[in-house]
């Protein structure tokens, strides 16, 4: 994707007001932006009903099948607003439903049951994405494409199709006009995230951060050549065990920006199998059931994935039953290569030592790590944060590995996360995310091993191999190159610093954000004070022009106009800075 200089830039926003060059993307987008406010409202608004039980139109606002929307709980009502915004909040909310440490385990639970319910693009359609893609005459590359997708979403569509040599491939198309959607949604949510920056309650959360973090995830799923780079390097990272897991093979000729053509799987998902009792008829038509799943089968995919993460560096970050194929020749097929994840050996070694931690009962050393990985608030209250961990500590790291919960650890220490304002970096909440969906399809499978056995396993790896000589070179090299750059420019910089101190250069920058709003007001405040007297002064004075100068109204005569608007603006104002005193609480 060409790179643009946009509102996804790496460069921090300016805490300060926002300038007329820098106008929220929500106002070039007013027609979508009233829209989604509007949304908003009427599922928010449930929040204030539900508070007052006997309004006697509290149920009169309902869904589109009659139920009262204070039926719902907030999760359910946010999941509710999210689907009727259409697929690019759809799409936001099954991002956010991986990252439980910013939303939390209720909101993050509730997210995981939104589906894409869009219709399927005609085939017309299609077929002018392909033209645009491939050339006029992409035809000469397909014998046949079936007109019935095989499955739809929010981005692309799939097609079974088949190659001009007997191929049998899918065929991956991105929706029509879904990019300019998606991007001026994501402008109307970068604004609506600047507004809510300068509201005390939800500031503190960072909506801003927050918006930065998600959308570049959201927007690399536009670019389907990413998804065609990743199918290639997970294949050769996985060329060795073909034998027992397989990556679909693309077509790079025939594969853009918009178009995606890979080597059709032929098997059936996990997911369909999982809803199969062993015992019903689909037995007789030949299909596959629970049972019938290789022994072996979670042996190799526990083992595959904590491969990735503990050797390669390098995971799919989406082992849900749906893109996990079982084939006819018993082996495992993983599908959907848009979301993946890289962590580097610093952060992998960091998960090694929280692992350590846990295990040895170090609750101030688990402490430490977890600040070291995450983004924690200036105001973190540590002791708190150490009681919770302490806690975790105890619970998870006392059980045995025949009795280890591994999503229940994985939620409670998002929960912590989420409860402490601890924002973790993206790669971190995916490997998170993938830990979690991992261990539930294990769970699913269920073929009677111990999964924690394999982790071990590769623990006890793990730390022979940070033992190795080899490691310990790398990193005393690692360390002398940190410490040569260093010593190189620190000399220079405290040169500098020193000199802008002589020089009366040097300048100290503060930004009380949580006391901007209090200061503002109090300004205001004594700005309209000082309106008011000398207002008052001016009607004391009959200063210059007056009202009623000969004969007096009302018994009111020679009252000065200037005085008069004076003390109705002040007045007006002061009662203006009131109400918005007792509506921030």
């Amino acid at each position: 994707m060409p790179s643009q200089r946009s509102q996804w830039s790496d460069q921090p926003p300016s805490r300060n007001l926002m300038k007329l060059t820098s106008i929220p993307q929500l106002y070039r987008n007013l027609r979508r932006g009233r829209e989604i406010l509007r949304v908003l409202r009427r599922y928010g608004l449930a929040d204030w009903i539900s508070r007052t039980r006997r309004l006697p139109l509290q149920n009169w606002i309902k869904d589109r099948s009659g139920v009262p929307l204070t039926q719902y709980t907030r999760s359910q009502r946010i999941r509710m607003a999210i689907t009727e915004l259409g697929p690019t909040f759809i799409k936001v909310g099954q991002v956010l439903a991986a990252r439980p440490d910013l939303v939390g385990n209720e909101i993050a639970e509730e997210l995981k049951q939104l589906r894409n319910e869009v219709s399927p693009d005609s085939m017309e359609v299609v077929e002018t994405t392909l033209a645009e893609e491939l050339g006029p005459n992409f035809r000469k590359h397909f014998r046949h494409i079936e007109p019935m997708p095989l499955a739809t979403a929010s981005i692309g569509q799939v097609h079974r199709a088949e190659l001009m040599d007997g191929q049998r491939v899918v065929l991956k198309v991105q929706r029509r006009g879904i990019e300019k959607m998606m991007r001026e949604d994501l402008d109307v949510l970068e604004g609506l995230a600047q507004w809510a920056d300068h509201v005390e309650s939800l500031a503190i959360w960072g909506p801003s951060d927050m918006v930065r973090q998600l959308m570049p995830m959201i927007l690399r799923e536009l670019d389907f050549n990413r998804e065609r780079s990743n199918l290639k390097q997970f294949a050769q990272i996985l060329e060795a065990d073909k034998a027992e897991i397989v990556i679909p093979s693309v077509f790079d000729q025939l594969c853009t920006r918009r178009v995606l053509v890979m080597e059709e799987m032929v098997g059936e998902p996990l997911a369909k199998v999982f809803e199969r009792d062993v015992h019903s008829p689909s037995r007789e038509t030949g299909e596959m059931t629970r049972a019938d799943l290789p022994p072996e089968l979670g042996r190799t995919l526990a083992r595959t994935y904590l491969r990735m993460v503990f050797e390669d560096g390098f995971f799919h970050a989406d082992p849900h039953p749906g893109n996990l194929f079982c084939l006819r020749d018993g082996r495992l097929a993983i599908l959907d290569f848009g979301m993946t994840g890289r962590i580097d050996e610093a952060m992998r070694e960091s998960i090694e030592e929280m692992l350590a931690a846990i295990n040895a009962g170090d609750c101030r050393r688990l402490t430490r790590l977890i600040r070291r990985v995450g983004n924690p608030r200036v105001d973190l209250d540590q002791s708190a944060l150490e009681i919770d961990v302490a806690d975790f500590v105890d619970t998870y790291g006392r059980q045995t590995l025949d009795r280890f919960d591994l999503s229940g650890a994985l939620n409670q220490l998002s929960e912590i996360l989420h409860r402490h304002g601890i924002g973790l970096p993206n790669q971190s909440a995916l490997l998170l995310k993938m830990l979690i969906s991992l261990e539930g399809t294990l769970r699913e499978i269920g073929v009677g091993f111990d999964s924690l056995d394999i982790v071990r396993s590769y623990l006890r790896r793990v730390m022979i191999r940070r033992l190795t000589p080899a490691r310990r070179l790398r990193q005393a090299r690692r360390i002398y190159l940190e410490s040569e750059a260093f010593m190189e420019n620190a000399p220079e910089q405290l040169l500098s610093l020193m000199n802008q101190a002589r020089l009366g250069q040097l300048q100290v920058r503060l930004e009380p954000k949580r006391f901007a709003p209090v200061v503002n007001r109090l300004v205001v405040g004594l700005m309209t004070s000082a309106v008011f007297l000398g207002s008052a002064l001016m009607l004391s004075y009959e200063v210059s022009p007056v009202l009623f100068p000969d004969q007096p109204m009302f018994g009111i005569q020679r009252v000065s106009i200037l005085g008069l608007v004076g003390l109705i603006a002040s007045f007006s104002v002061m009662v203006a800075l009131c109400l918005a005193i007792l509506r921030s609480e």
